[in-house]
């Protein structure tokens, strides 16, 4: 009796419409799916983002032949490759784009194993609501709980992969090509945050894109465990 007066006093406040809106909300048969079961199965869903998707930006052309990636000059030298193929010198400017994008790929490469571990070690909070979330959350989370640690990990691969492929000879000798044109401003920016930074975004970027297909076609859910998680928030 008590929850036949209960559901109409629901009735009453909410109306049918509204009540019927928060019941399709809550997750349905899905018993005993506890935090630690969506934790894990939110690890391995950015587990598949690197093995699907980052470790191919680890290749050659991993980045500079991926538009969602390709990492482009800074702001501060889109002048510099304008006036290079405005005075016949694109070859040089093209060089020098590739060499900034093999970075990112060869300091991707040795720091895969570093995003692996942080992967696995993370923590979340409230799995379920992230579970819920955007078809990106577990990503965004990644990204708040690993950034500052990785961008360490990240900075000095990439100075070492510009000195190792010459990046640094390479933009040396562009940016004094550049700055013995008439008529221009000399430039000298900090290529190794900017290229750390942009490649952080490429690999973070990749494994959203992974999530987002486990998310949205049940296919990409290659496991019982991913099955049954993502489950709730279809």
């Amino acid at each position: 009796m008590k929850r036949i007066l209960l559901c109409f006093l629901a009735l009453q406040i909410l109306g049918c419409t509204e009540l019927q809106q928060v019941v399709n909300q809550l997750p349905q048969g899905t018993p005993g799916i506890g935090n630690a079961e969506i934790a894990q199965a939110l690890r391995d869903a950015l587990q598949l983002g690197i093995d699907r998707q980052v470790d191919k930006l680890a290749l050659k052309d991993g980045f500079f032949k991926n538009e969602l990636v390709r990492i482009l000059l800074p702001e501060e030298l889109k002048k510099v490759d304008k006036t290079l193929r405005d005075v016949g010198l694109g070859n040089l400017a093209d060089e020098g784009l590739r060499i900034i994008n093999r970075a990112a790929e060869d300091s991707v490469g040795e720091a895969t194993p570093i995003f692996v571990e942080a992967v696995r070690g993370i923590t979340f909070n409230d799995a379920r609501q992230i579970l819920l979330g955007a078809d990106n959350a577990a990503t965004q989370y990644l990204e708040r709980s690993t950034r500052i640690k990785l961008y360490d990990k990240f900075n000095p691969i990439i100075k070492n992969s510009f000195q190792k492929v010459g990046a640094d000879q390479i933009w040396n000798n562009i940016i004094i090509k550049y700055n013995s044109l008439p008529l221009t401003t000399d430039v000298n920016p900090d290529l190794t945050d900017y290229t750390t930074t942009e490649a952080l975004e490429g690999v973070y970027r990749m494994i959203a894109v992974e999530e987002k297909e486990i998310r949205t076609k049940v296919a990409s859910r290659t496991t019982e465990l991913l099955k049954k998680v993502f489950a709730l928030q279809d």
